[in-house]
């Protein structure tokens, strides 16, 4: 399956197909379509791959840094507590909510695939979840269930980084905890969504230096991905580009005992089938 990606080279933003080989640019030759979500917003992911058939690398592996895939969405949505160990991991006694839990997170809260999360001096609190991204190709507002999956493009991983104090500062919200700039991943890749198959029973994994610490599969979800759907466009109109980050399992290092946060030189993959591994590092904020 045709791989998409924006990255880096030589201070130049590209996007383009990801081979075993390197990348093959063709935003140069798109000017119509600045980034993937003017792609997106095309439903044009099928030209774009037959646009690279038979073109060579255009840079190879070791010469570019992976970005965040969609570079300027209009909204990232955020799912929480979507898994049943999730949901018991509050200890608070309480059943699944009616309801899903949702957060916005900013585009500059998040860095590309091989790139280092960002911890900052004011807390030493981070942590990881892990997450499939899934991709809006389609505008629509109060979309059914049974069309939601309509509305796909592409699927992508998140590492959804989270500094753990700051999202308790406050009584209601958790967004001063999920925004810190570079705190969190998205990426590698896009991968065209085209069958129910790769979202429905999808194994979904976290590893923290070798370790396992995240495993559940998507079938297990409280709040289904075209029920999120459903759910999120009853209030607002989803548009192409728009990212919803659709819940992590239990397993975050919050929630061992005693926690155990990241640190610098962690390093971090989240894997789902059929969509890809993301890899992160940790670094500290530079003074």
């Amino acid at each position: 399956m045709t791989r998409f990606a924006t990255y880096t080279a030589n201070g130049t933003t590209f996007y383009g197909v990801v081979t075993d080989a390197g990348m093959i640019a063709l935003s140069p030759d798109f000017p119509n379509w600045p980034t993937l979500r003017e792609v997106i917003g095309d439903n044009a992911l099928y030209d774009l791959a037959m646009a690279a058939r038979d073109r060579p690398v255009s840079h190879p592996n070791g010469t570019y840094q992976y970005a965040i895939p969609i570079p300027a969405p209009e909204k990232i949505i955020c799912v929480g507590v979507n898994f049943p160990a999730r949901n018991a991991e509050y200890k608070d006694g309480q059943d699944a909510p009616p309801n899903p839990s949702l957060f916005i997170r900013f585009p500059r809260s998040f860095t590309g695939h091989d790139q280092a999360l960002i911890r900052p001096p004011e807390t030493p609190q981070l942590d990881y979840e892990g997450e499939i991204a899934v991709v809006i190709g389609k505008q629509g507002r109060r979309i059914s269930q049974a069309d939601a999956y309509g509305h796909i493009a592409a699927l992508t991983m998140c590492n959804e980084g989270t500094l753990r104090d700051w999202v308790r500062h406050a009584k209601f919200n958790v967004t001063q905890g999920k925004n810190w700039d570079q705190s969190g991943a998205i990426g590698p890749w896009l991968v065209p969504f085209t069958s129910p198959a790769q979202l429905d029973d999808v194994r979904l994994t976290t590893m923290v230096n070798g370790a396992l610490r995240q495993d559940d599969r998507t079938s297990r979800m409280l709040f289904p991905i075209a029920y999120q759907i459903a759910y999120i466009s009853t209030f607002t109109t989803l548009v192409p580009g728009d990212i919803i980050i659709t819940g992590t399992p239990t397993g975050a290092g919050a929630r061992l005992d005693p926690p155990q946060y990241l640190k610098p030189g962690d390093v971090i993959e989240v894997e789902a089938e059929g969509i890809a591994i993301l890899r992160n590092t940790v670094q500290d904020e530079a003074p």
